[in-house]
């Protein structure tokens, strides 16, 4: 073969390669809109009752909904690895996708994400504000769009509370100490309040949060949960946080890097502390360069990123978290990472 005719091979297996890196991601579209469509109608809820498998018939029957169409799910969530076939044409759930899209206290749950993505203030209202810039903050999204986010952080809780708090040196020892006081910064929608609530049942519990939503949403619940005595909620934007030496430990989950003057919320944190007080930060560790975003775990977050600009901020690599607080005095700095999507970083007073 001449070396143009080489060329000419090694183009086309470069174009034929190209071409699959784009079906593969057009691939991946269908397989999460079929995961969203699952969750939303409770067909992958129905499928979990049926161990040993139901048919598309069955399965349209028992959600009321129509067989041809539920017939074209079944196709689509067993070309995405959702489900799997047996021999006398029952679905059944694929290993595991029980735990992984269901089962919300299950720490590696991301079921939450599918639906989250199909928000429109993810990539919908990016497009819409790409010519203008316009950034909204958290009171100009809808109550479904809240709900998502928190479904989202709901494992980053319960990996944090209390497995990964226990992995900060000398935190679980002075959190065991009656008349603990911990402060949960940006607490949301209340699943972090509610865990630390049930897990330092000796402790006193504060939750701030900018959202008044929010704040409503947390407290109904502790109200459900009697825990509404145990924890203090304060609607204020973390840059005023203004308290002096009062707190054993500040948390904060998710959210410090849409903190509009991290240096600021930084100082403030250092100053509510007790001396030898821990300031625990757990969010998504991305990438230190462009060049790493090419991994699973880097193009989710960079899919976060869209919904991230619309509030005007981005997520951060966590050497950006352990130098503020190496910054800001605290000592004994470091950070491990609880998942390829978790990562906390930590500090003493």
């Amino acid at each position: 073969m001449t070396r143009s005719g080489s060329s000419h091979q090694e183009e086309k297996q470069t174009l034929k390669q190209q071409a699959g890196k784009i079906l593969s991601q057009v691939a991946g579209y269908v397989g999460v809109r079929t995961m969203e469509i699952g969750l939303r109608f409770g067909l992958l809820e129905e499928l979990a009752k049926h161990p040993a498998g139901i048919s598309a018939t069955k399965l349209a029957k028992q959600r009321g909904m129509d067989p041809f169409y539920v017939q074209v799910w079944c196709r689509s969530a067993y070309a995405s690895d959702l489900l799997e076939l047996e021999n006398d044409q029952k679905y059944i759930l694929a290993p595991h996708m029980d735990k992984l899209l269901l089962d919300q206290d299950f720490p590696g749950y991301i079921g939450g994400i599918p639906q989250l993505m199909e928000q429109p203030e993810v990539f919908d209202q990016f497009a819409d504000n790409m010519e203008s810039g316009q950034h909204n903050w958290w009171d100009q999204f809808s109550p479904t769009f809240i709900q998502r986010v928190s479904d989202t952080a709901r494992p980053f809780y319960t990996r944090l509370i209390p497995g990964g708090l226990s992995q900060v040196p000398g935190l679980a020892d002075r959190l065991a100490k009656d008349d603990a006081y911990i402060l949960e910064l940006a607490c949301g929608t209340g699943t972090g309040l509610l865990r630390l609530a049930m897990t330092y049942p000796q402790s006193n519990l504060a939750g701030v949060d900018g959202d008044a939503y929010s704040l409503k949403l947390v407290a109904e619940k502790l109200q459900q949960k009697g825990f509404q005595d145990q924890v203090q909620l304060v609607q204020r934007m973390l840059e005023d946080l203004s308290e002096t030496e009062k707190y054993d430990l500040v948390v904060i989950n998710v959210s410090m890097h849409e903190c509009r003057d991290l240096e600021k919320v930084a100082s403030n944190v250092y100053r509510a502390l007790k001396a030898g007080g821990y300031f625990v930060i757990s969010d998504f560790p991305f990438p230190n360069s462009t060049q790493e975003c090419r991994t699973v775990p880097a193009r989710l977050m960079c899919g976060i990123q869209f919904a991230e600009a619309i509030i005007d901020d981005q997520l951060l690599p966590t050497q950006a978290f352990v130098n503020l607080l190496t910054k800001h005095n605290f000592h004994d700095v470091d950070s491990f990472d609880l998942s390829p999507v978790h990562a906390v970083t930590y500090g003493q007073k």
